[in-house]
């Protein structure tokens, strides 16, 4: 479903922190693999955020894990709010 930059790398949940003066996570990161599995093909990145408001410290969310579909998209469960939120991409 997603580019071919997507395809065979690794989605990570970030819960978030909780004891820290400036809160970080509570997001969706990705991490690119070569394609022999042998290790980082480049940096991790931000792929989903929006569960952590940086200015307040607020958490919208805590990410708890991911799941993927057979259609490729993944499936992210959040404990704070009760729900599972389903990513989708749809080329312009």
């Amino acid at each position: 479903m997603f580019p071919e930059r997507y395809r065979g790398g690794l989605f990570g949940a970030q819960r978030g922190s909780r004891n820290r003066t400036t809160p970080v996570g509570a997001r969706v990161m990705f991490t690119p693999i070569k394609p022999d599995g042998s290790g980082m093909a480049g940096e991790s990145e931000v792929f989903a955020s929006g569960w952590l408001d940086e200015e307040t410290a607020e958490h919208y969310g805590r990410i708890v894990d991911l799941a993927q579909l057979p259609d490729g998209s993944p499936l992210v469960s959040d404990d704070t709010a009760g729900a599972i939120y389903r990513i989708s991409y749809q080329a312009q």
